[in-house]
Order: structure tokens, then sequence, then C-alpha cells
């Protein structure tokens, strides 16, 4: 053998060895369709890859109800390979469409029956609960003369006109589980009744569910409605607000994991469902909100009441999944003349 042919030879052999042993195994890329809080994601991101460093998430962010027409929007092709932090009133429609992998995560005993899709192998399985909220500027009320609020109907008063910013129910899950919750409380007619006179006091329909707050905290408004995570930091920055949480009682739906049917990467996406049942990321869900998952695991945020999870609404999740479209159809027609443009 000639030594051109002995450098061939050993040439070859170094290739075919290092298709057989790569030098750094390649990564998974696992597409998580997410409503998550973009002050959110970096922690929880990190938490999951000290357990599983193989797999790389690629999140696509937006609100509640962008999120959920764009999955709907790709039923027939998907995109994603799992869902993360998206309302479990969506998840009911998604599950309705066919369009989940039930898949019964390692830690499901630890989990509150109330929050998954209720079987022995659940569609979905709930991670932690978001709740309405006001966030009232004190120092714009005072110096224009505005009332304490303490109830929903107090944001009716004619004082509040032009005076209030809340989300749109279409684009954020934020509004939608307003609207729902007052359908609930006040009944149909009533909830309608009370929309139409709420409308006459808004400024502003946004298409997310923080930023009431967040412009309420820069005294852009000085009422904003909307939930407690994002109330409790505004409030924790040092914004002059009050968060009220009226008396009546508190919309809120769950933030949930779920798997996306047909994902070609079924492993890694079962590894993020096992990932987010455990105590570790419920510790993680404790830090931004009042009520997790698991039992006995969240501490008090320091601008929400104790009593939080009493003054929830009482939630039909079945009927707020099967209504939805009507729902959103029906306030559409009515109030979306004040909605901010879309970016």
């Amino acid at each position: 053998m000639t030594l051109k042919q002995i450098k061939l030879s050993v040439l070859s052999t170094l290739l075919a060895a290092a298709a057989v042993f790569p030098a750094h195994a390649q990564k998974t890329v696992l597409n998580v369709y997410t409503a998550l809080e973009t002050d959110q994601l970096k922690a929880y991101q990190e938490s999951f890859n000290k357990s599983y460093p193989d797999i790389e998430i690629k999140w696509t962010r937006d609100s509640t109800g962008i999120v959920t027409a764009k999955l709907l929007a790709e039923k027939a092709k998907p995109v994603a390979d799992a869902i993360m932090g998206v309302a479990a009133s969506s998840m009911v429609v998604f599950d309705r469409n066919n369009m989940l992998e039930p898949y019964a995560p390692a830690n499901l005993k630890a989990i509150n029956p109330r929050f998954t899709s209720g079987s022995a192998k659940p569609s979905w399985v709930g991670m932690d609960v978001w709740g309405a909220a006001i966030c009232y500027n004190v120092a714009e009320a005072t110096k224009l003369g505005l009332p304490r609020i303490e109830s929903w109907k107090d944001l009716l008063k004619p004082e509040f006109k032009g005076k209030i910013v809340m989300p749109n129910p279409n684009s954020s899950g934020t509004g939608f589980l307003d609207v729902t919750a007052w359908l609930q409380m006040f009944g149909t007619k009533g909830g309608w009744d009370y929309m139409d006179k709420l409308h006459e006091n808004i400024a502003v329909y946004t298409h997310s569910g923080s930023k009431p707050c967040v412009m309420a905290g820069a005294g852009e408004f000085p009422v904003g409605i909307s939930f407690e995570y994002r109330a409790n930091v505004v409030r924790a920055k040092g914004a002059p607000i009050d968060v009220v949480f009226p008396q009546e009682g508190l919309g809120w739906d769950i933030e949930a994991m779920a798997i996306v049917k047909g994902t070609p990467n079924l492993e890694a996406a079962r590894k993020l469902a096992d990932w987010a049942a455990t105590r570790d990321a419920n510790e993680l869900y404790a830090k931004n909100f009042a009520v997790t998952a698991i039992p006995g695991i969240a501490t008090r945020l320091k601008y929400v009441p104790t009593d939080y999870e009493k003054r929830l609404v009482k939630n039909d999740f079945k009927w707020m999944g099967e209504s939805r479209d009507a729902i959103l159809t029906e306030w559409q027609n009515r109030y979306s003349a004040k909605s901010e443009p879309k970016k």
C-alpha cells in the first residue's frame, strides 16, 4: 500500500468514526407556543435545561388570544410541539378540536385534580392561576378628584369616563377572563348590560393584559384593568398604585401545559411536560402567582391578599371553551371601535 493510499484509508476511518461518534450530540429544538410573561421565560428555561440540557426551547410568545388563534389556524399543519402557559379555557378549545396529545407527567399525583383536563392521561395540566386585579393610580386619581374603587360597579361612575384602560378579550386572556367572569357573576343579560355601561368609560382596549397596569403605573391613565402578577410587579417597583380586588369576585384562568398532537419531537415534549409538573417548577410559578397547581407551595405575594383564592369566582371552563367564539364575536361587534391598532 502506498503512502497516499494509507493516508486516504486513515482519513476515511476518521470520517466514519466522526459520523458514528459526533463530538457534540445535536440538541433537539422544541417549538413551544406560550403566553407566559417575557420576564418569566428565562428562569423557567434555565431550570428546565438543568435537567434536560439536550433540549433547546424555541419560544413563540404572544398574548393568549393571539396564540390561540395562531394554533387554531395551524391545526392542519402544526408548527408547535408543545403549548405552555396558555389559558385552560383555550386548552378546552384545542382539546375539542383534537389537537392535543394526552400525557400523564411523572408527578401528576401531586397536582391538584382541578388543574387538569380530568382523566388519567390528561390532555392538559395546569401550572398556576392568574386572575383579575385593578391598578388604581392614587396620585393621578387624587389630582383628578376620582372616587375610590372597591367594586366592579364602581367603574361605572361618570367620574371615570375616559379614565379606564382594559385588555381586548380577543387578544388577551386577561380580557377574556374578565368578560367571562362578568357573564357568570351578573348573568348573560346583566353581564352585557354591565359591559355596555363600562364601555362608556373606557379610553382604550389594549392587546395585552399587562399593558393597562403598566399604563396606570406610569400615570397615562388612572385606572387599568389587569391581573395580579403584573399589578404586584408594578406596585413593587414603586409605582403609586393601589392594587384593587373588586368585592364581587375575581375572574381567573389557569396557565396550562399541553403537547401538540403529531409532534415529531414527542419525547422532548413529554420531558417539558414532566418538568412543568415538578415541585421545582411550581416553586418558580409561586414567585409570580398566589395559587399553584401543587397545593401548599405558593407563598404570599406582597400586594396580593392572603384570601385571594377565596375571592375567585366559580368558573365553568367547559362553558368558557365552548362559548369562546360566540362571546368574542359579540364583544367585537359591540366594543372593538375603541381598540388600539394592532402592531
